[in-house]
């Protein structure tokens, strides 16, 4: 039988994924794993640039994860910061789900929050891993304070963090005061709001960065003296220089070290890899132990599966409770010879 397609909405997809951050932590941590093992197709990313809007991109990013979800599919984000002064969220997104048996596209999700929560859920996922060895972080700070640092925000203290400081950091004072008055609504203590990014970095343990920034703006490595750990989710803050005096975690070093990532940018100076310690998969399986005695930056480059994971989770959910709103007739014209 030719498969249905839905459409699952927003709402849908927020719904399933509201306040079920420990479980779609699991998800995130079973993709890695599969990832890790190679029960994953994840081709490089694509990106549509626009020569008269070089800060706006759209990114394609094909995936297929095995495992216990099985299922293909493709991400389809675009990222324009020109929205936010427009009163709109700066990303926008789909994800397409393909059967894995007969490749028919099953179902479209609106994907900006499935995007936003695996990220965020892969930051925390990260932060527990990495900061096993050392000190529990206390002082978190956030340069760049949009949706994902909030999402980010949501899922470390839904599984289990909670921070005696939160250092915000934002070029717009509106969003910083925005995500502080949010941060203060979420239970948080002492929020401060700083005026450079150095007084953040030098007072927090733990750094999250989710900006827009395309090129590096953060190039002393001195700010990093205290050896926090830091989530580079952003992925083009940090100068080469921040880099290779830190102790580097990716998700995928293929993946992470191209598109002038900050990584991508110390393999340029340097001509090679050796300043990457290895993966979360890495970390998670013991294969690498990160010292306590150096900064430790964790770059994400995102990987599709990584959606894939959350998105088939949210569709088994949406079908589970008879709410998918399958299309009529989509698939059209199937006999291979025309009915007659």
């Amino acid at each position: 039988m030719t498969p249905a397609f839905a459409v699952i909405s927003g709402a849908q997809v927020n719904e399933v994924l509201r306040g079920r951050e420990k479980h779609v932590l699991e998800l995130i941590e079973a993709a890695y794993r599969w990832h890790g093992e190679g029960d994953t197709v994840n081709p490089p990313s694509y990106f549509l640039r626009f020569p008269e809007d070089p800060s706006s991109r759209i990114i394609a990013l094909p995936a297929s994860i095995g495992g216990d979800i099985g299922v293909h599919g493709m991400k389809w984000i675009s990222s324009f910061p020109a929205n936010v002064a427009a009163g709109l969220p700066r990303a926008s997104a789909v994800l397409i789900l393909n059967d894995r048996e007969t490749g028919y596209p099953i179902a479209c999700l609106e994907s900006s929050i499935v995007s936003a929560v695996r990220t965020a859920a892969s930051a925390a996922l990260a932060a527990d891993w990495l900061s096993r060895g050392r000190n529990r972080p206390a002082r978190v700070g956030f340069v760049g304070t949009g949706l994902i640092a909030r999402y980010i925000h949501t899922y470390l203290t839904a599984t289990g963090w909670s921070f005696d400081e939160v250092g915000v950091h934002d070029l717009s004072a509106d969003s910083a005061n925005g995500f502080r008055e949010y941060a203060r609504g979420a239970g948080d203590g002492v929020v401060q709001v700083h005026d450079s990014a150095e007084s953040l970095i030098r007072s927090s343990d733990l750094v999250v960065f989710a900006t827009v920034a395309g090129t590096p703006h953060v190039t002393d490595p001195a700010w990093f003296d205290h050896n926090p750990l830091v989530l580079h989710v952003s992925l083009r803050d940090l100068s080469p220089e921040v880099i290779l005096a830190s102790t580097n975690v990716v998700d995928d070093v293929e993946h992470c070290l191209k598109a002038n990532t900050s990584p991508h940018l110390a393999e340029q100076l340097t001509g090679n890899r050796d300043f990457l310690s290895g993966t979360l998969h890495d970390v998670m399986t013991g294969a690498v132990t990160p010292p306590a005695d150096r900064p430790l930056v964790f770059s994400p480059f995102g990987l599709g599966v990584l959606d894939l994971a959350v998105g088939k989770h949210v569709y088994d959910e949406v079908s589970r409770a008879g709410e998918l709103a399958v299309v009529p007739d989509f698939f059209f014209d199937l006999d291979r010879y025309g009915k007659r």
